[in-house]
């Protein structure tokens, strides 16, 4: 047996014989990793016919396994496909494994065959960790089912244990630990997680077995792995959140089956995740009423509004240059708001130190809080509480107009359900008789908060 070294581009997969600082394929910069492979011999193979077969009108998706975790089924677009392969991410202890168990058990209950893989942890690890979950009063412990279990990291035992059994449902935890000894290498390098994810995906599609990998991601946040295992997969879905704080989100980055712009909201419990059937609720647990530097405004994650805290802290800076930090949204988009509000405002932050924080752990990628923003950090600066009856939903642009947002009907549903009396911003739909709008086009008019 003779071995080679080649090079694999760690963004597509493409393999070269020489090192070069970028991929020839996608032009990625520092994308090559070197690997060793077998050198194999030319054969020539016998080509065999494929039976055609024609594009049928019915909903071959239609029926789909329904875990019973509501949030979840939410971003899958339903439920499980019977022939899919789904990818679930997620920092490292931010719940992957959790979340998986806890899908295996609902099934498990509905009298599902579920065949939990782990690589990582001892089957007495895993039953401690499902005995932990069991306590959640969702369970009833005199009638549970419990999924099977193997402890495994030799991919061909793992194939062979799946066709032998037909499980309703596969769960590999952690496909970056599973490893073939067909090819070269340690579990985890770029040809074993693509050997591993081509032969889950053949034996989803063949058996019409759905599987759900779990992957671990490097340190700049990415999947690890080539970026091929992403376009093998039919769903990739990503598990984020703050490590200290209780709040999970499940988004899909990709889904063959179903909408990308769900979202699924969990709370870390000692008994596992638990669906947030409310998220705004959450979100303004313990805020303080009559606070300087707080305001609300309303967020979208997909196609769900989540009212939330905004707050500023403005104070008088140490230092020549002024300090500009942000948790929860973007630091550059901080000192872009505070530089309009400085030159349009004539609001004198040039030696005030700027904080802003959005209350519960939460990221907002949403322009529409930019109004949010400037009211709490306005409110800081005067010393002026915001009402707490009130909500700013805005984008603001360099020029200090303050333009419309997108689903601005589903924004103002969200407040009024909250018990909102009014909404700042420059709102031109259609919207309850019983939520006063105040129209503001410009953060001049934002004066009038010296007087609410």
């Amino acid at each position: 047996m003779k071995i080679i070294s080649i090079y694999v581009c760690s963004s597509c997969g493409e393999q070269q014989s020489k090192w070069s600082g970028k991929c020839l394929s996608c032009n990625a910069w520092n994308a090559l990793v070197e690997d060793a492979i077998e050198a194999k011999e030319y054969k020539k193979v016998e080509a065999k016919t494929i039976e055609i077969k024609k594009i049928s009108l019915e909903d071959a998706f239609s029926k789909r396994i329904e875990t019973g975790i509501q949030e979840f089924d939410r971003v899958l677009g339903g439920g499980i496909i019977h022939d899919s392969l789904i990818l679930l991410s997620g920092d490292p202890g931010i719940g992957k494994s959790t979340l998986s168990l806890q899908v295996a058990l609902k099934l498990a209950s509905q009298e599902k065959n579920i065949l939990y893989i782990s690589g990582e942890e001892s089957v007495a690890q895993i039953s401690s960790r499902a005995k932990r979950m069991m306590k959640n009063e969702e369970f009833n412990l005199h009638q549970a089912k419990f999924p099977d279990v193997i402890s495994a990291i030799q991919l061909e035992s793992i194939i062979a244990t799946i066709k032998r059994n037909k499980p309703d449902l596969v769960i590999a935890d952690s496909v970056q630990t599973i490893g073939s000894a067909e090819v070269t290498g340690m579990p985890g390098s770029i040809m074993q997680v693509r050997q591993v994810a081509e032969a889950f995906m053949e034996i989803s599609k063949q058996d019409r077995i759905p599987t759900i990998l779990i992957g671990h991601v490097n340190k700049e946040g990415n999947l690890a792995g080539p970026k091929v295992l992403e376009h093998l997969v039919d769903t990739v879905l990503y598990l984020e959140g703050e490590r200290y704080h209780d709040l999970r989100m499940l988004r899909a980055l990709k889904n063959r089956f179903g909408s990308t712009n769900e979202v699924g909201i969990f709370s870390m419990t000692e008994t596992g995740l638990a669906e947030v059937k409310n998220p705004s609720e959450i979100f303004l647990q313990g805020r303080k009423k009559g606070a300087i530097g707080s305001a609300l405004s309303v967020t979208m994650e997909g196609v769900r509004p989540f009212v939330l805290e905004v707050q500023a802290l403005t104070n008088s800076a140490d230092y020549s240059y002024p300090k500009r930090a942000a948790s929860g949204v973007d630091q550059n988009r901080v000192q872009l708001l505070t530089a309009v509000l400085n030159k349009h405002a004539r609001l004198k932050l040039d030696q005030q130190d700027i904080y802003v924080n959005i209350a519960g752990g939460f990221r907002v990628r949403d322009p529409a809080i930019d109004l949010g923003i400037i009211a709490a950090i306005i409110s800081s600066r005067q010393e002026i509480p915001l009402p707490d009856h009130v909500a700013y939903i805005g984008e603001v642009g360099l020029t200090g107009e303050i333009r419309p947002v997108s689903h601005e009907a589903k924004r103002l549903k969200e407040i009024e359900k909250l018990g909102f009396r009014e909404a700042w911003g420059n709102i031109r739909g259609s919207h309850s008789g019983k939520l006063k709008v105040r129209q503001v086009d410009d953060i001049k008019k934002l004066s009038l908060l010296r007087t609410s």
